[in-house]
């Protein structure tokens, strides 16, 4: 088997099990070349089990966590139907090794973008705009990993879920939106839109640019998460997690722990 395959099954057993692994960087030199390709073969398993693409996320779009692990450019993951959950759905917690959530802007695409052709206007390419959470759940111990380490592992990407979609032209600029983040009714973050690059809109031709050069497909009816934009906190046990973007509105999901499904109220 060829490494990437080899990271491979390691990445989707740790994920299936929801038991942590040794960074694969902690036993030799990963390029991120061979982390694209892991996380490709990591997808390909799970396309076999039935499953379907539903969109790509970003990761590392906030300047200051950029900083924070050194790096200086964005990363991309691919979220598929089995990571979707529907607004209010419950989340089992033992599904996953050690989650954190976080509230994004989502992206409906309108169009299919081919290579890193973004000339057209953003109306003619998204057709729609929402809050959204992101669970993620790093599958390397201690939720500690180099780059090439995040990108191999689907940059974390353990589930997602969106708010009420808004027509891409009644939303309007959303460069600086405040956002706010509770857990059971308490204010767990805030921040601004402004944090995802600048300007969540800037997402697409980052996304373009990422899909061209390393394999990836932005089709129509996808969703693109744009990033976070705040820091993300660890998904409770027991509880409700709710996002509220000012000018789009709210996205919420409950945790449990002891449901008889992975997720109730997914797909």
């Amino acid at each position: 088997m060829t490494a990437d395959a080899v990271f491979a099954a390691a990445l989707d057993t740790a994920q299936r099990t929801a038991t942590a692994i040794s960074q694969l960087s902690s036993t030799e030199e990963v390029g991120l070349d061979t982390a694209y390709a892991t996380q490709h073969a990591l997808i390909a398993r799970r396309l076999a089990r039935g499953e379907r693409v539903t969109g790509l996320k970003l990761g590392f779009t906030s300047q200051a966590k950029a900083q924070q692990m050194g790096v200086h450019d964005v990363i991309m993951g691919t979220l598929t139907d089995a990571m979707r959950l529907d607004d209010d759905a419950v989340f089992d917690r033992r599904s996953a090794i050690h989650p954190r959530i976080e509230p994004e802007v989502a992206y409906l695409l309108a169009a299919d973008i081919d290579g890193v052709d973004t000339a057209l206007p953003l109306a003619e390419i998204v057709a729609a705009v929402a809050p959204a959470l992101e669970i993620i759940d790093s599958r390397y111990r201690d939720f500690r990993f180099s780059l090439s380490d995040v990108v191999a592992d689907n940059t974390s990407a353990a589930g997602y879920v969106i708010g009420p979609w808004t027509p891409f032209e009644q939303a309007g600029t959303l460069d600086n939106h405040a956002v706010r983040l509770e857990v059971d009714g308490r204010v767990a973050a805030t921040g601004s839109t402004a944090a995802i690059l600048g300007d969540p809109g800037r997402a697409i031709a980052a996304a373009a640019r990422l899909a061209a050069a390393h394999g990836f497909a932005l089709r129509a009816g996808m969703v693109l998460l744009a990033g976070a934009a705040t820091a993300a906190v660890p998904l409770p046990d027991h509880g409700v997690v709710e996002a509220t973007i000012t000018g789009l509105g709210r996205v919420g999901i409950r945790t449990h722990e002891g449901s008889d499904s992975l997720t109730e109220g997914s797909r």
